[in-house]
């Protein structure tokens, strides 16, 4: 890296990597990325989450830009409170890849996310969620799933890891769905072509940006899309060997401000 930089795009993840346990971000990350707009470049946070889920990130953020939300399905403009994009996932797509999946490993728990700013994270029977303070509303029948539109759908197994869970489900229905590991616990089937890279990619034209002029931080395999369209990608001390590898430098973890301590060799 050459001063030739900083980058005009900072992307973040935010689950293990820009947050801290609670859901919360260090006076130290907000400083420097402070620091970082200071000097005229962009934050955009990059998650997994659908809009409902973040935006008490984005409230304690001061947050107003754009943010790709949903695994890349929706683009959320959070200065105006509007979706600027969302793709749905078809339901009855979702029910034919379950059906194969489970014709292969048995039962899966599933649960999903609606689509919209008012959706909810419907929890259908065995599916644990392993963020409590998040809202979820548990159904009593997998069919009870499907009651409205949808962006994704999140699997568990009572036996298989997660890596393994992935590995099956990708084999299976790869061709019918994407297939992702958005972090511990959380294996995610969504609409194919629909990833974090896509809906950065809409994002930052939006913004006038280019990849290469883009800084992407993460921690999962759902990062590794987007590692692959930003110019430079920087994975987390506790990062998932599949985004270690393809990263371009491992920081310190989130727990120990990782992404600070990037951005202020940057912008400092």
């Amino acid at each position: 890296m050459t001063s030739a930089l900083p980058y005009a795009l900072i992307a973040t993840d935010l689950d293990g990597t820009l947050l801290r346990a609670g859901d919360t971000v260090s006076a130290r990350s907000c400083a420097a990325l402070a620091t970082a707009r200071a000097a005229g470049a962009r934050h955009i946070v990059v998650t997994g989450r659908p809009v409902p889920q973040i935006l008490h990130v984005l409230d304690d953020l001061g947050y107003t830009g754009l943010a790709v939300c949903g695994q890349g399905a929706q683009v959320y403009d959070a200065a105006r409170g509007q979706l600027l994009h969302s793709v749905s996932m078809d339901r009855g797509l979702a029910e034919v890849a379950l059906g194969k999946i489970e014709a292969e490993i048995g039962e899966v728990y599933t649960a999903v996310n609606q689509e919209g700013l008012d959706a909810e994270m419907l929890i259908g029977p065995g599916y644990r969620m392993w963020h409590p303070h998040l809202p979820t509303v548990r159904v009593p029948r997998r069919g009870d799933l499907w009651s409205a539109p949808i962006t994704k759908v999140l699997l568990q197994h009572p036996r298989l890891d997660d890596d393994e869970l992935t590995r099956v489900a990708r084999s299976v229905v790869g061709d019918l769905v994407n297939v992702t590991m958005a972090g511990e616990h959380t294996v995610e089937l969504q609409p194919p072509g629909i990833d974090k890279a896509s809906g950065l990619a809409r994002a930052a034209e939006a913004l006038g940006v280019q990849a290469a002029s883009t800084i992407a931080f993460g921690d999962m395999p759902n990062d590794v899309p987007m590692f692959g369209w930003a110019g430079y990608g920087v994975a987390m001390a506790n990062s998932h060997r599949e985004l270690v590898a393809v990263a371009d430098e491992v920081t310190l973890s989130n727990e120990a401000d990782g992404i600070a301590v990037v951005l202020e060799r940057l912008y400092g």
